[in-house]
């Protein structure tokens, strides 16, 4: 009783001190005083009253923006001190309601709600954390660094990805723009001009750029994963494996190159797919795993690919990439192997034949008559082929129907190659009688 009488008799002391300092406007007074009640109910272990006290002290009359920022900062370095896992909930909570609507102390406010759901979701309760993180804006904040701006939202779309709100995940992933991770990091910070608001620096927990870079894509990959985007999942791998740190390192990127491999090859034939499976190939790491130069070779190569022949030969590394701990091929993988080897198959058809019967292209395809047919139309519903079927005669024809414009030029650069042919025999019919009469003269 005696302790807290007395403890409670110095802070009525300080705080007629701070009230004194604040009514003349000594801001370097005011402040020093409210510090040292903080420190003081600190040293004396009274964490209720320490509560209390920062309530008192931010509420009062008049009170500056300084003192408040001096005093949130001050009580944020007590918040690992504290005995029990019920008072750090309660100190962080009375912060969090110190610093609500005020801008002065809004990074503050920011990772106060980034600790307070960090242990949110060691109790198990992952909605809570996400819905915490999301009531902060950080994008906003201008003197926040950027490297904690991205680990912040980093956080919020982990977050929304372990509760599987993978809506959420997307808007918020779009925060942050892919281009933020190529920005040079060894030039000079520019001195903010006068009226700018002073960018702080990082806190020395939060990851480095290129880290981040790494944080992000597999997010990303997580997401894609849900609705199997294979090419989106490719793209990702492809930026993980351009990091400087992963691409020194064969044990790193390895494993990396097998995954971007394996997705171009999972992925529906388009432009985009195309151009990541020639640039792949064309990487001079890739002779280090012969295996999947020689899958995506079959794949760009003009060639039926028998799918038998393929599966049995890349079977293993497959389920072994499936297994691998971080492997993310989804049970659904090997049908969508299948199916892209189908169209692949089609799409070399295609190349080399016209009009082919139905019967015909399924010998070549391995399948059924009706699973040809199934294959083909779903090409060319996604628009990846041209091509129609007359099934009364069991025919496909792969040329695509021309328009009345492109039948006359046709005609007309048919009829000029005609005439140059034309004129051509002419020329040769007219040099051999010119030789032969020559002939004859000299007899």
């Amino acid at each position: 009783m005696e302790g807290e009488s007395s403890l409670d008799a110095q802070i009525e002391s300080l705080l007629n001190i701070e009230k004194q300092m604040r009514l003349n406007g000594d801001v370097a007074g005011t402040k020093k005083a409210a510090i040292d009640i903080i420190q003081l109910c600190f040293e004396k272990r009274a964490w209720k009253t320490l509560n209390d006290q920062i309530v008192v002290l931010s509420k009062r009359r008049g009170q500056l923006k300084q003192v408040v920022t001096a005093v949130v900062q001050q009580a944020m370095q007590y918040i690992e001190e504290t005995p029990d896992i019920e008072t750090k909930i309660e100190l962080i909570q009375t912060l969090n309601s110190v610093s609500a609507g005020k801008i002065y102390v809004e990074i503050e406010r920011a990772r106060l709600v980034k600790r307070l759901a960090k242990i949110k979701e060691e109790q198990g309760q992952i909605a809570e954390a996400a819905d915490l993180m999301q009531e902060s804006a950080v994008e906003t904040f201008g003197a926040m660094a950027k490297t904690e701006k991205i680990a912040f939202i980093l956080e919020q779309v982990r977050l929304c990805l372990d509760r599987q709100d993978y809506v959420r995940a997307q808007i918020l992933s779009r925060r942050i723009s892919p281009r933020v991770f190529d920005a040079d990091t060894t030039k000079e910070k520019k001195k903010p001009k006068e009226g700018e608001s002073i960018v702080e620096d990082a806190p020395a927990d939060i990851p480095s750029l290129p880290e981040l870079k790494r944080i992000y894509y597999e997010h990303m990959i997580r997401y894609y994963s849900h609705s199997n985007e294979y090419l989106e999942i490719a793209r990702c791998y492809k930026s993980i494996y351009e990091i400087p740190s992963v691409k020194e390192d064969p044990a790193k990127w390895i494993p990396v190159l097998r995954k971007i491999c394996w997705y171009l090859v999972l992925a529906p034939h388009d432009p985009m797919q195309s151009s990541l499976l020639n640039s792949t190939l064309d990487d001079k790491n890739l002779s280090e795993i012969p295996h999947f130069r020689s899958l995506l070779k079959q794949l760009i190569t003009m060639e039926v690919v028998q799918w038998t022949a393929l599966w049995n030969t890349f079977k293993d590394e497959f389920e072994n990439e499936k297994n691998m701990l971080g492997g993310s091929l989804g049970d659904k993988a090997a049908e969508d192997l299948k199916e892209r080897v189908i169209e692949h198959n089609i799409l070399v058809v295609s190349k080399y034949y016209a009009r082919i019967t139905v019967k015909r292209l399924a010998e070549l395809l391995c399948l059924t008559v009706e699973e040809a047919e199934q294959h083909l139309s779903d090409m060319v519903v996604s628009k990846a082929l041209v091509a129609k079927v007359d099934r009364p005669m069991g025919v496909v024809c792969f040329q695509s129907a021309k328009d009345s414009n492109d039948i006359l030029n046709s005609w007309a650069s048919n009829l000029e190659k005609l005439l140059d042919l034309v004129e051509k025999s002419c020329h040769q019919i007219h040099k051999e009688t010119m030789v032969h009469k020559a002939a004859l003269k000299a007899l």
